[in-house]
């Protein structure tokens, strides 16, 4: 099972353009660079992505629970709730 799914990413990975931030429709993610009024440059990429590589990590994850049957860990509550 495994093995198909590796199969599957990898092919997945290879028909698409792959930079940095994910798979992207373009070879070169275009990034926005620009300074603010107050001097703090400002570096904006990614916009054109399809998937970052966070999202595959994600849908990667629920794919794998989904299949095996283990349930997500319900988030605690962190500190007091008073």
């Amino acid at each position: 099972m495994k093995n198909l799914l590796l199969i599957g990413v990898t092919t997945f990975l290879l028909t698409g353009c792959v930079n940095k931030h994910g798979v992207s429709l373009k070879y070169y993610s275009d990034c926005d660079e620009y300074y603010d009024l107050q001097g703090y440059y400002h570096k904006e990429c990614g916009k054109d992505d399809v998937m970052t590589y966070k999202e595959m990590k994600n849908a990667a994850e629920d794919f794998e629970d989904t299949i095996l049957g283990t349930p997500k860990p319900t988030p605690q509550p962190k500190g007091n709730v008073w």
